[in-house]
């Protein structure tokens, strides 16, 4: 059997980038897939059908985990998909409002906090119960390394990804008693669809800050979560791994 085999997994955003190779990877070890996106359902059936041809099952949820009644209909369907199991939670979901702080308007910070740190903390809270009753469970939330060291333009977005390792931490000290653990991982730029133009024109500048001499890719990110998810991590819980190639030390 696969390392993750008979496991059911949620992955929010997991429609691109980090989410899609997620969910391509967690079903590559063995886990059905339930894939949240919140509007490009295009994208989210490509998704699937990775999911698919890496040998495993999905479902495609619709919502937008920043909305209560969304976040709890998310878990609701995966429990149903996975007959009563929930067993891996990937908070993903994410966006980016970039600007400086002094013309960053409240809706800008409001939209960036509000999905990428209380929709994770929403799915967190619907997935609880039923790993508690189960008293076994997989957190791994996605937060970055501008959460860690900050990043000029991202006051909202390094807040969130901030605000995101706390919050590991501190579900990972409330869970532990019932087998449930809660790391992050940190990407640094990582190259993905949305992505990709960006990280081009800076490639002059960005480049010789990383040690490894290169882009992170999506399935580099993956991997680190998929470790997290997987039985070898059963005594890893409150810490960030970082993949950045070595740029944040």
């Amino acid at each position: 059997m696969s390392s993750l085999g008979g496991r059911v997994a949620v992955v929010t955003g997991g429609a691109r980038g980090i989410g899609r190779a997620t969910a391509a990877r967690l079903a590559k070890d063995g886990a059905r897939i339930a894939i949240n996106y919140k509007g490009n359902a295009e994208a989210a059936a490509e998704a699937k059908r990775l999911v698919e041809q890496a040998g495993s099952t999905a479902t495609l949820i619709q919502g937008d985990v920043s909305v209560d009644a969304d976040a709890e209909r998310v878990v609701k369907e995966a429990l149903a998909f996975g007959d009563g199991r929930l067993d891996i939670l990937v908070n993903n979901a994410g966006i980016t409002r970039d600007n400086l702080l002094i013309r960053m308007s409240a809706e800008e910070w409001d939209a960036v906090l509000d999905l990428n740190l209380r929709g994770a903390f929403l799915v967190t809270k619907a997935a609880m119960r039923p790993m508690m009753k189960h008293r076994s469970g997989r957190i791994v939330n996605v937060s970055s390394v501008s959460g860690i060291a900050g990043n000029a333009g991202q006051a909202n977005y390094s807040a969130a990804k901030a605000g995101l390792i706390g919050f590991t931490k501190t579900v990972a000290r409330e869970m532990a008693t019932r087998n449930i653990t809660c790391n992050a991982v940190a990407p640094g730029f990582v190259d993905t669809d949305l992505t990709h133009a960006l990280l081009q024109q800076m490639e002059k500048t960005i480049l010789p800050q990383i040690p490894l001499g290169r882009f992170g890719t999506v399935e580099d990110v993956a991997g680190a979560i998929a470790f997290l998810a997987s039985d070898e991590a059963a005594y890893i819980t409150g810490q960030v791994v970082v993949v950045d190639g070595g740029m944040v030390t």
